[in-house]
C-alpha cells in the first residue's frame, strides 16, 4: 500500500509539475517574448493605437488571465484524477 501511495504522489507531482512548466514558458512568452518585439510591430496600428503597444497592453492582460483559468482548470482536473479533495 505505501508503494502504491508513492506511486501515486509521484505521478501527480510530474503532472503538477509539467503542467507549471508549460505555463511558466507560456508566461514567460507573453510577458516577454512579445514585448521584446513590440517596436518591430508599431509600424502598423489597430484601433488607432499602435500594433506593438496594443499586444502588450491588451493582449498581454487577456492572456495572462486565460493562463490563471487554464492552469486551475487542468490542476483541478489532475487534482480529482488523484482523489485529492478541496
Amino acid at each position: 500500500m505505501a508503494e502504491d501511495a508513492k506511486a501515486a504522489r509521484a505521478a501527480h507531482w510530474a503532472k503538477t509539475r509539467n503542467l507549471t512548466y508549460i505555463i511558466l514558458a507560456l508566461w514567460a512568452l507573453f510577458g516577454i517574448i512579445i514585448p521584446w518585439f513590440a517596436g518591430s510591430l508599431n509600424s502598423m496600428t489597430f484601433l488607432g493605437f499602435p500594433l506593438g503597444y496594443y499586444f502588450c497592453v491588451q493582449g498581454s492582460l487577456i492572456a495572462f488571465v486565460a493562463l490563471i483559468w487554464i492552469q486551475n482548470w487542468r490542476q483541478d482536473s489532475i487534482d480529482d484524477e488523484f482523489g485529492h479533495e478541496e
